[in-house]
């Protein structure tokens, strides 16, 4: 199983981290990855200033806003599945 963190933390909430959450969660469901891909909330992954900051399950961190979700998700995240 690949864990990707959602950072809700104070910075990331106020960017729209509920807001990628939801469409990360929406995609993985689309792609049928329920059984490869974990997603979790987590307070601070310790990038505030390139907020909504997301985790990758080999510990790279991706600047994620509901604008570039789609992209990211398709070029960081299920390519490296």
């Amino acid at each position: 199983m690949k864990t990707i963190k959602i950072c809700i933390g104070s910075a990331c909430h106020l960017k729209g981290s509920y807001q990628v959450i939801e469409i990360f969660k929406a995609l993985i469901k689309e792609h049928q990855l329920e059984n490869i891909i974990e997603l979790h909330a987590a307070f601070c992954i310790g990038r505030c200033t390139g907020a909504v900051s997301v985790a990758r399950w080999d510990d790279k961190i991706l600047s994620v806003s509901k604008d570039n979700a789609r992209e990211i998700f398709i070029y960081e995240i299920m390519a490296y599945l």
